[in-house]
């Protein structure tokens, strides 16, 4: 995913992280390290997949899954030069 995260695409969004599950291939990693802004219903859609996922944010993006409690839930990992590290 490359932008915005939000109620506007949160459905294609979700499409694309079950299209991306395998079970029989452990965790699906989700890179949003080009994402921008992920709003409450991109949350949800992390929270929804929280045993199948692991997920690759940006700076900008940790404090949000911090707050929300989703780095309790779901292994997150910080990507280098990724929008708003500068």
């Amino acid at each position: 995913m490359v932008g915005e995260i939000d109620r506007g695409n949160s459905a294609e969004f979700d499409a694309a992280v079950r299209a991306g599950l395998d079970p029989s291939a452990g965790l699906l990693v989700v890179d949003l390290s080009e994402v921008v802004y992920l709003d409450s219903a991109g949350l949800s859609v992390l929270f929804a997949h929280a045993d199948d996922i692991e997920v690759v944010v940006p700076p900008l993006l940790a404090p949000i899954l911090a707050i929300s409690g989703l780095d309790t839930v779901i292994p997150v990992r910080t990507a280098a030069g990724s929008p708003g590290t500068e």
